[in-house]
């Protein structure tokens, strides 16, 4: 889609009406707790206009994206999914907000999550449960009609996992082109799994936490969810490197691009296998390597 905003064949304020559109018809996921129809409409005026005049920002200028309502945005509410923060709007913007931002990026909106980033599902937050876009794929209804699971409706969705789960749904169901969760111990991955996505949680200290509400503050790190490997590497890229704001981000210039090579050789990588057993009634879980 970048390429297609380079060369003119869709502008950015049609490529933001069109996630708004979808985003709307994709109501009943609930994976947006606030849409910020005005300023990414504003955004997307902005990135037309640097099109226009041949001074495109990179990659990312014109590109939808949605960010955990964990996140500081500077001018619109930042809920955490608990009626604590009901109401509060920061004046400021998380580091990873605004380097997307500086970057061109449209922020659609604030996803939804496990209240205050505590769970596994995206089930828990005060505004209800996110489903999995999968859910109302004709493969999982037909397959639903042949292996009904009761009779009582529970399986209409599937969770999205979390707590990154909004984040999750709103890449999957194609209202952005990148979200940013975040991950304590798997908040990023586990979703990005169950929505099909990748879900990548950068090395502690690579990207800057500065705005980011914790859970565990020695422990969290901003995440990374899109639709194929190649636009994380794009987006860490961008969010990689030194905050002054954060003494916990390392201190080496990151200047080279991250670009994946196709020639990489995977035949000999070590697989990691999470395997469970049940011993007296104790869940251990361990890993084996192949």
């Amino acid at each position: 889609v970048s390429a297609a905003l380079k060369q003119g064949q869709i502008t950015p304020t049609e490529l933001c009406q069109k996630c708004l559109s979808l985003i709307k018809k994709t109501k009943f996921l609930n994976a947006y707790i606030t849409v910020s129809e005005e300023v990414a409409l504003k955004q997307a005026e902005e990135s037309e206009k640097r099109y226009k005049n041949g001074q495109s920002l990179g990659d990312l200028d014109g590109i939808p994206i949605a960010v955990k309502d964990n996140f500081s945005t500077s001018g619109i509410e930042t809920t955490c999914a608990s009626n604590m923060l009901k109401g509060y709007v920061p004046p400021y913007n998380a580091t990873v907000v605004q380097k997307l931002l500086d970057q061109g990026a449209l922020l659609m909106g604030k996803t939804n999550l496990d209240e205050f980033a505590m769970g596994s599902g995206s089930t828990d937050g005060v505004f209800g449960p996110v489903k999995n876009p999968w859910s109302y794929s004709k493969q999982y209804r037909e397959k639903r009609k042949q292996n009904p699971h009761s009779e009582s409706g529970d399986s209409d969705w599937l969770i999205t996992g979390g707590s990154s789960g909004g984040s999750a749904a709103a890449v999957s169901a194609f209202t952005c082109y990148a979200a940013l969760g975040s991950d304590t111990g798997g908040s990023t991955r586990n979703p990005a799994a169950h929505c099909g996505l990748v879900g990548f949680k950068p090395s502690y200290g690579l990207v800057s936490r500065h705005g980011l509400i914790p859970l565990v503050n020695s422990m969290d790190v901003p995440g990374i969810l899109t639709r194929c490997v190649d636009d994380a590497a794009m987006v860490l890229g961008v969010l990689a490197g030194h905050d002054p704001k954060d003494s916990t981000t390392v201190h080496d210039p990151i200047n080279k691009p991250l670009v994946l090579s196709s020639l990489a050789d995977v035949s000999k990588l070590c697989i990691g296998i999470p395997k469970s057993t049940d011993l007296g009634g104790r869940l251990v879980v361990f890993e084996s390597l192949l």
